[in-house]
């Protein structure tokens, strides 16, 4: 059997939906809409050249603001930013709904507190005759895009009040290297709050095995729609730059989808990933913003099903004479390899066609699918399978769905080669932190989350002034149950600290004294579900925050 006639019969098996159907971040529920407004269109002052580039383009983007209900005037912005979106499935109006939780939306609550809005969309657009899908370009372009729109806004707004942004998922990295730009070239960015929402500071992940299986199908057997998700969305700028492993640094030479066996290894894409690293490592952080991170991934090192873990093991019914085996795993345990991808093509039980990839997990980590961390989910980056019966049927023979999108450390920019080891805060750059016990889908806003982005907009929990040359003290998850758990943060030695649980009346309910506390402390209590205020004091700096005990 030729392969023109397999390709024929893989038609069957086409995915069938729109791309706009592949999902990285789903909408709460309910979703709570702002009222329709009219955006505008941004345009980057500085152009940005590719690697795959011939000359430099200028980036765009489009934004829409949204007064606050108390005076109608735009003199506290806030800016939020989408994430990886190609082809633009998310608009503006979608963006802004994406931050609703429990019935109500964060945007809203804001707005009603007298801050302004302001929601930054990446569309698809032409620049210098060429296509650019904006929410899967360059990041350095897209934060180009970010510094005009800052500095636009910062000469528009009334009054004094410095920025807040926010940048979920991508968006994050977007933020952070737009502000640690224009810090590094002198233009005044003028803002004081940067919140990192689950952003892949060192990287993202989509499970090896599946990128393999999307490319075989679209490379070796001609399936279309399969050939679209590898050209735009895995192929894209964006996830070539984020992928801690991506299928293009495994093939053999002069081949688009047969491996390499040399290269099992996980791997970025050649000349994006580590170049992006190291590109975002060189600028860092900015240094005049405070940094804060809302992660998804688990603080307690729970996992996202196990190293080497069959995703699927099924048989596929094409029509009456072909059928196709799918089986598909988890990278496997530290330095072990297994078969990561196999696809069987049978015509009257016979099989005529195989593919097979394998995985190796480096000697100083597990597999990186099963990691700590925001997760993704398969049903989702396959659009639920898109009516088609055959991609549903794959997709309810799904052993696990989810997978570590986002890993934790990755999220706190903790730059760890184990992506199952405990995150050491004191290793993060960020100022503060908001890290759930469990793993959570990926950008999924929680009461807890939103509590803790409040707090920071509201600048500060309690009014407390920072000295920013002591680093802060951070409690490590928020909600806590039954004991709280302290980081000490920064290169002094504290001699003593003096932690008090203070009720929201202001009544003092505990208090307790360590002298030349560790790293890590552990704090037991027994108090009532509800929020508490914990003052953290030590020999040369106080801090208050707010937290919840479940």
């Amino acid at each position: 059997m030729n392969k023109k006639y397999l390709s024929l019969i893989l038609l069957i098996l086409s995915f069938q939906f729109s791309f706009s159907q592949i999902r990285f971040q789903n909408l709460p529920d309910p979703a709570i809409y702002p009222e329709r407004i009219t955006s505008e269109t941004i345009f980057a002052t500085i152009p940005y050249q590719g690697f795959d580039e011939t000359q430099a383009y200028i980036g765009q983007g489009e934004y829409a603001i949204y007064l606050d209900n108390t005076n109608g005037v735009l003199d506290k912005p806030i800016i939020i930013l989408d994430g990886f979106d190609p082809g633009d499935g998310r608009d503006i109006n979608s963006i802004y709904a994406g931050l609703s939780f429990a019935g109500q939306n964060l945007a809203d609550i804001l707005r009603n507190e007298g801050f302004d809005i302001v929601i930054l969309n990446a569309p698809v657009y032409t620049s210098a005759d060429k296509l650019i899908d904006g929410g899967a370009d360059y990041i350095q372009r897209n934060a180009m895009v970010l510094t005009a729109l800052i500095q636009k806004l910062n000469n528009d707004k009334v009054g004094a009040q410095p920025l807040v942004v926010i940048g979920p998922s991508m968006g994050g990295l977007i933020a952070r290297y737009s502000l640690s730009y224009m810090e590094t070239n002198s233009l005044n960015a003028d803002t004081r709050l940067f919140i990192s929402f689950d952003a892949p500071h060192r990287g993202a992940n989509i499970p090896i095995s599946l990128q393999y299986l999307i490319n075989y199908f679209g490379e070796s057997l001609g399936e279309t729609t399969a050939q679209m998700v590898v050209d735009q969305l895995l192929n894209s700028p964006a996830a070539k730059q984020m992928l801690v492993d991506h299928m293009l640094g495994h093939f053999l030479a002069g081949s688009t989808y047969e491996q390499d066996p040399t290269k099992l290894l996980p791997t970025g894409a050649p000349n994006y990933r580590d170049e992006f690293q190291a590109e975002l490592d060189g600028l860092g952080f900015p240094n005049n913003v405070r940094n804060v991170a809302i992660i998804n991934g688990s603080g307690s090192g729970l996992t996202t099903g196990t190293p080497g873990m069959t995703i699927v093991d099924t048989n596929l019914t094409l029509n009456d004479l072909t059928s196709v085996d799918v089986a598909l795993k988890f990278t496997p345990l530290a330095d072990e390899t297994n078969t990561a991808t196999k696809v069987v093509l049978r015509f009257l039980g016979t099989p005529i066609e195989t593919f097979q990839a394998d995985s190796k997990s480096p000697n100083n980590s597990n597999g990186v699918d099963s990691a700590p961390g925001g997760t993704g989910s398969i049903s989702d980056a396959l659009g639920d399978g898109g009516g088609n019966p055959i991609m549903i049927d794959f997709i309810n023979a799904l052993q696990q769905d989810l997978y570590s999108f986002v890993p934790t450390n990755s999220s706190l920019a903790i730059d760890n080669p184990d992506w199952f080891e405990m995150p050491t805060l004191s290793s993060s750059p960020f100022d503060a932190f908001h890290i759930p016990e469990q793993n959570e889908p990926h950008v999924t806003m929680t009461a807890a989350s939103i509590q803790f982005a409040l707090d920071e907009i509201r600048n500060g929990v309690v009014g407390i002034e920072e000295d920013r040359n002591v680093p802060p003290l951070v409690f490590v998850q928020n909600p806590v149950k039954g004991s709280i758990n302290i980081s000490l943060v920064g290169n002094g030695a504290v001699n003593k600290l003096n932690a008090s649980i203070i009720s929201i009346t202001g009544q003092q309910l505990r208090n307790t004294t360590w002298n030349n506390p560790t790293v890590h402390l552990n704090w037991e209590h027994n108090l009532s579900s509800g929020i508490y205020l914990l003052k953290l004091d030590t020999d040369n700096t106080v801090q208050t925050f707010k937290i919840i005990v479940e």
